[in-house]
């Protein structure tokens, strides 16, 4: 692996190792406190307190196994139809295939984005309209990615050789299409991870998504924001861990280097 995965895998490592290790800390994240308002980190609060003296740490553990989780979710709901619906259309073609492309090209005319705000439209503050929402607007870059790689693989001689000695389609799949199309999958993979950790932040700071007192580290942020002249570091840590874990993701998805 070339040093920017390993350094990717490191910062994802270290965001998951903190997300499983916080809640050990054995605080919650929902109590409050109003005698401990805005501490700085130290004592019994080794990352201070907030505006209603909840622990920092134990929110921001508990921000991460739901920030992060949830985005892992959203995307491997978007990548499981959209790499099958994708090697299907490359497979079967036809009339299948250019219903399948005029889907795509449907969902995709719409911004992802306002794709999610129009589900979560429909139960503010819940998080199954915004998990479908992510995995709708998602799951267009599966199914172009796996459509375009195996259909140039359907193409090769080898591949046409096979058919015609009588292969099946799961032997083709097997043996021809998914090892072709599994790296850009997966590459795919944490880019849609990134995208998701960075929506559900950026509509839970605008109040459309997780809302309070839900320890999310975009909502954390909306919180903290009019603190920010008393208590700066508060407020930055939830935002060192969304840039720590896009970023982490993004390196691990780069490629090698021929």
């Amino acid at each position: 692996m070339s040093r920017k995965r390993l350094l990717g895998g490191a910062l994802l490592a270290a965001v998951i190792a903190f997300a499983l290790l916080g809640p050990l800390h054995g605080a919650d994240p929902l109590r409050q406190n109003l005698s401990d308002t805005l501490l700085p980190p130290g004592g019994a609060y080794p990352l201070g307190t907030d505006h209603l003296g909840r622990d920092l740490l134990a929110r921001l553990a508990a921000g991460a196994q739901l920030s992060f989780g949830f985005a892992l979710l959203a995307a491997l709901a978007a990548a499981v139809p959209g790499i099958l619906l994708g090697l299907v259309a490359a497979l079967r073609g036809g009339v299948l295939e250019r219903l399948l492309l005029g889907l795509a090209d449907a969902v995709q005319a719409l911004p992802g984005l306002l794709l999610v705000v129009l589900f979560t439209a429909f139960a503010p503050g819940e998080f199954l309209p915004l998990y479908l929402g992510l995995a709708l607007s998602l799951w267009v870059e599966f199914f172009r990615i796996a459509r375009n790689g195996a259909a140039a693989v359907m193409a090769r001689p080898q591949v046409q050789a096979a058919r015609l000695l009588g292969f099946g389609a799961g032997h083709i799949l097997r043996r021809h299409l998914w090892p072709e199309v599994a790296p850009l999958a997966a590459t795919l993979f944490a880019f849609a991870a990134g995208t998701a950790v960075t929506t559900i932040a950026a509509l839970a700071f605008i109040g459309v998504g997780a809302r309070p007192p839900v320890p999310e580290w975009g909502s954390m942020m909306t919180e903290l924001l009019p603190y920010y002249a008393e208590a700066p570091l508060a407020l930055l840590l939830p935002a060192i861990l969304i840039f720590t874990t896009v970023l982490g993701l993004h390196l691990l998805a780069g490629r090698e280097r021929a």
